[in-house]
């Protein structure tokens, strides 16, 4: 049995419904998929960090709980836990709200990565000073 969750009361990074497309012939949504919305999720608040441009360069952790179902909306929720010189560490969970007459929100993934601040030629570069 599933405990009975509400989604976080704090702001969120991204909100998607995946399409048949997105899953194999039984409806279940492909954990590729998933894992490109996370990098999206947690890109977010790394680029916002980094004042610009980010790239992946590690998936630290990465924990499927809950399948994930087309007409699932799901919701991401992206926090940075930890900054360097040029890097930003960003914490995703991703709940689930299955579309069907009660209201059901399951928690599907959580996952940690690492994102490097790049400039114009893509080569890693220093974080900005927080004022």
């Amino acid at each position: 049995m599933t405990d009975l969750l509400q989604l976080p009361s704090k702001p969120c990074a991204l909100r998607v419904m995946p399409q048949p497309a997105d899953a194999n012939i039984h409806g279940d949504v492909f954990g590729g998929w998933i894992m490109a919305q996370v990098d999206i999720a947690g890109s977010i608040p790394a680029s916002r960090r980094a004042n610009g441009r980010v790239a992946t360069i590690a998936v630290n952790s990465f924990l499927f709980k809950q399948p994930v179902f087309v007409g699932d909306l799901l919701s991401f929720y992206a926090d940075i836990v930890k900054t360097g010189n040029t890097s930003v560490t960003v914490s995703v969970e991703v709940y689930a709200q299955r579309m069907s007459l009660a209201q059901e929100v399951v928690k599907v993934t959580e996952a940690i990565l690492t994102y490097v601040a790049t400039d114009s030629d893509r080569r890693p570069r220093a974080l900005p000073v927080l004022d």
